[in-house]
């Protein structure tokens, strides 16, 4: 399944299913963020599903779901505790990954471990180019610090 490599502690991927998490327990993963509504997936991938299957593989389960243009401090707050309640790598998945990287990349601001240019390459990198934020990302991390 494929996933891209955001920093030590974070992927995203886009949506996963239960079938996925043999690998995703191969690779290391310790936890599973969803960031996508349940109003977007058939009941079978439901957050409700994907925790069953999640702590029946034994990869802890954080649901944050994020609607599309729907971005909060709450939001990022939500998905910055995940990140941090967890000791190992942590896959947050959405439609594309997108919105994930996004919610990432602001907890990341927020928490100042990295820069917002070390941030960008790193989105970069990973194939979700968000060179526009940048100002946003400086903006909230010194709102935060």
């Amino acid at each position: 399944m494929p996933y891209a490599r955001l920093n030590d502690k974070m992927s995203v991927a886009p949506q996963i299913t239960p079938d996925d998490l043999p690998e995703l327990v191969q690779q290391g993963f310790k936890a599973v963020v969803c960031n996508r509504p349940d109003f977007e997936v058939p009941p079978d991938l439901s957050s409700e599903a994907m925790r069953a299957a999640c702590e029946g593989a034994g990869v802890a389960f954080f649901n944050n779901p994020l609607a599309p243009g729907g971005l909060t401090g709450e939001a990022v707050t939500a998905q910055a505790q995940a990140m941090n309640a967890t000791d190992g790598p942590v896959l947050a998945y959405c439609a594309s990954g997108t919105r994930s990287a996004i919610l990432w990349a602001f907890a990341t601001a927020g928490d100042n471990e990295m820069t917002s240019q070390d941030i960008l390459k790193a989105l970069d990198t990973a194939g979700y180019a968000f060179p526009g934020i940048g100002p946003q990302l400086e903006q909230f991390s010194s709102q935060n610090t």
